[in-house]
């Protein structure tokens, strides 16, 4: 995986706020900024996805990341009241948020949500092909005889995109050492 490599699925709004002030912090610890996602829910929380340019995370690294981030988010301010905070890994069933992430679980069950509809769909669930120039690839294999079973969608309109928990994805996350290693804090 590369170490700098741009996320192409990003936040908007008040999280797109906070993931500004977030992965600055963040890569300065030596890891990537996954997602940030605010919710209003049960007093406010703000959960922070991050991991090392491997895809792994642990807990000791969960807490460096509230350690280090913490201070910034006291003095910013981005968020009015009371919140926690919560920092995690992106865990087996992550989000999918840079080009190489399409690529390196391709093969795998995916959910695909688009911000424009692409041939007439917002919503795509199959097994991702990867990725091809600026699009990535999803085979839908229940597809109606009379529709494409294969898609490639512009990255740039994908609007969340994540891996759906499977028995192929557990083994092939548990071999690649993602999932051995948790995290969240």
């Amino acid at each position: 995986m590369s170490e700098n490599a741009p996320r192409i699925v990003v936040e908007k709004g008040l999280d797109a706020r906070i993931a500004a002030l977030a992965e600055p912090v963040i890569e300065d610890l030596g890891f990537r900024l996954v997602r940030v996602r605010y919710s209003g829910l049960n007093g406010g929380t703000l959960q922070i996805m991050a991991e090392r340019a491997d895809g792994t995370m642990n807990v000791e690294g969960c807490e460096a990341i509230s350690r280090a981030l913490s201070p910034v988010l006291d003095v910013e301010d981005p968020i009015s009241g009371a919140y926690n905070l919560e920092i995690s890994s992106p865990g087996i069933d992550r989000p999918l948020v840079r080009a190489e992430d399409f690529d390196r679980w391709s093969g795998h069950e995916a959910r695909i949500e688009m911000d424009m509809p692409h041939d007439g769909r917002k919503r795509f669930r199959g097994i991702l092909l990867g990725v091809r120039e600026e699009t990535a690839g999803v085979r839908i294999p229940d597809a109606p005889a009379d529709k494409p079973d294969t898609y490639w969608v512009p990255m740039a309109d994908i609007a969340e995109a994540k891996l759906i928990l499977t028995d192929a994805l557990i083994a092939a996350a548990q071999s690649a050492g993602v999932a051995s290693e948790g995290g969240g804090n």
